[in-house]
């Protein structure tokens, strides 16, 4: 029996009597022309500002901080203007060392840094989020997150349910807490976790969302800061069974194959992507459901129920299709039997560390050194106690290998395509192998859980230059490199003319350009050096 917690936050008795609100997708504020290739770069001014927005109907408005909403290549110009430091993770991209989010590469309030993205990875459901040093918590719990998708030309002919809004739906799930004026209690004060009580997806608490009886496409990606989801579709009246869907992608988008799955597992940071088929289920409504003891979790009253969906009863036409093959996915090659790297993620002396050492210790932290284009397995353990762990690994997609120690078995979409977060229950180990290309330079590795994220469960690691490669290009490898840090806002930098130049200065030195010729070059040498 699951003993659930007395709540903690005020009791909100609306359950799915407000719709789903659908993100917004943001334009571009100017196109600019990369003066190497000739292609378009999109850029975007994404403002961090406090926001208001009220939460329980019958109490005070809560203070969010967030941003202001968001192919091809994209320069985005993010603008502090909120209270606090931030630094941003576009989480998903193989974006270059100094552009990645790194820790302590912040934004005060009153600067803006420019962060250079390329956007050309397989089609994906990435996301971006605060990445501050000691604080990543709290902004991303006060709404520092939002979704970033990418789309191709091969993902777009699989004929998959389509339309932003409108059959693709993105579902961005949070845990949190309130205090009793209907005010976001803050996480700040934490040290091991915040579950929180209250379940919103896209903002809202418990919404509904009217869907005919058709096919969609569901994006799931779990923002809270510490809670794991067990999800699955219930019937609100009939049959308690639950009811199978595909999944269809994961992290680093589509797997292989379809995958039948009647639940799913959703941490910290990943994503996950379903097709629901409602057309047998016209005229009834469908509760999302969470599963109570995920993880040691804490429950709560109302924690096992996510959303509804409320299904027409009318018939449509439904051109939607998932095909029995969806992508080529680009698996590392094997890299042996052998495990090149073991990282041990648990709790001493009242802190978070992994094999020991904690971020701030700057002589240790850089963990692994991986040479440039070589594929490795890493061992990743839980021995924190009744804890677990989701674990990002920065700038790599990678193979999930193994699940053992655990009270689960490792799911066939875990294997059936790749991923960038990997959940480590109470006790599990887990062995993951990944290339570690196409860049170098050193990027972070942590758990996801933000609260142990900001009491140091997080290291680095050194994709290290290939001094002999004989392949010259501009070097980008040190995150904290003087000239692309945060700028003072002035106007002078916000001309149409001084953007225009800063990104054409940007795109000059090529960062991004040459990937499958960098890929090409490193493979031909570990064919000679292997």
């Amino acid at each position: 029996m699951v003993v659930l917690e007395k709540a903690e936050s005020p009791q909100y008795t609306w359950l799915y009597q407000f719709s789903l609100p659908i993100p917004p997708v943001k334009t571009p504020a100017m196109t600019i022309t990369n003066p190497v290739t000739g292609n378009p770069i999109d850029y975007y001014q994404v403002y961090i500002n406090q926001f208001t927005q009220k939460v329980y109907p019958n109490k005070d408005n809560a203070v969010l901080v967030g941003y202001d909403g968001m192919g091809r290549e994209t320069v985005v110009r993010f603008i502090n203007n909120a209270t606090m430091a931030s630094a941003v993770h576009l989480h998903g991209s193989y974006s270059r060392a100094l552009w990645d989010g790194w820790a302590q590469d912040v934004i005060e309030p009153l600067q803006f840094k420019d962060y250079y993205y390329p956007n050309s990875q397989s089609a994906r459901f990435s996301w971006y989020h605060d990445h501050a040093i000691e604080h990543a918590a709290e902004n991303a719990y006060f709404c520092q997150a939002g979704g970033y998708i990418i789309h191709d030309a091969a993902e777009d002919a699989l004929g998959l349910p389509s339309g932003y809004g409108q059959f693709d739906i993105p579902l961005i799930l949070a845990s949190k807490q309130y205090k009793s004026d209907g005010t976001l209690f803050s996480p700040a004060s934490e040290d091991d976790s915040l579950y929180g009580d209250i379940i919103q997806v896209n903002g809202q608490p418990w919404p509904f969302f009217n869907v005919q009886p058709r096919k969609y496409r569901l994006r799931f990606l779990d923002v809270s800061v510490s809670r794991t989801f067990l999800l699955y579709f219930q019937r609100q009246s009939g049959s308690t069974a639950k009811i199978p869907f595909q999944v269809i992608a994961s992290d680093s988008g589509l797997l292989a194959a379809p995958v039948a799955a009647s639940e799913l597992y959703l941490s910290m940071g990943e994503r996950y992507e379903v097709v629901f088929d409602f057309s047998p289920l016209a005229g009834q409504n469908i509760t999302l459901r969470n599963t109570e003891d995920v993880g040691d979790d804490e429950d709560y009253l109302h924690t096992g129920k996510v959303m509804r969906f409320v299904v027409s009863g009318t018939p449509v036409a439904d051109p939607s299709a998932v095909p029995s093959t969806l992508a080529t996915v680009h698996w590392p090659s094997p890299a042996g039997p052998g495990v090149d790297h073991e990282f041990l993620f648990h709790r001493s002396n009242s802190q978070w560390q992994i094999n020991g050492v904690v971020f701030a210790d700057m002589a240790n932290r850089v963990l692994a050194n991986v040479p440039r284009g070589t594929v490795e397995v890493w061992e990743l353990e839980n021995s924190s106690g009744g804890w677990s762990h989701p674990i990002h690994i920065h700038l790599v997609d990678f193979k999930v290998l193994s699940r053992t120690n655990g009270d689960r078995p490792l799911y066939e979409y875990e294997t059936m395509g790749l991923k960038d977060v990997v959940w480590l229950g109470p006790g599990e180990t887990v062995r993951v192998e990944a290339h570690y290309a196409p860049w170098d330079g050193v990027y972070m590795f942590h758990c996801h859980n933000l609260i142990h994220e900001d009491h140091e469960m997080m290291a680095a690691f050194n994709v290290t230059a290939l001094l002999d490669l004989g392949y010259n290009e501009t070097a980008f490898r040190d995150p904290m490199e003087g000239r692309w840090r945060a700028e003072a806002v002035t106007a002078a930098k916000f001309t149409p003319a001084a953007i225009t130049e800063k990104v054409q200065f940007m795109a000059s030195l090529e960062p991004y350009n040459n990937v499958d010729e960098v890929h090409e070059v490193l493979e031909e040498y570990w064919d000679t050096h292997g």
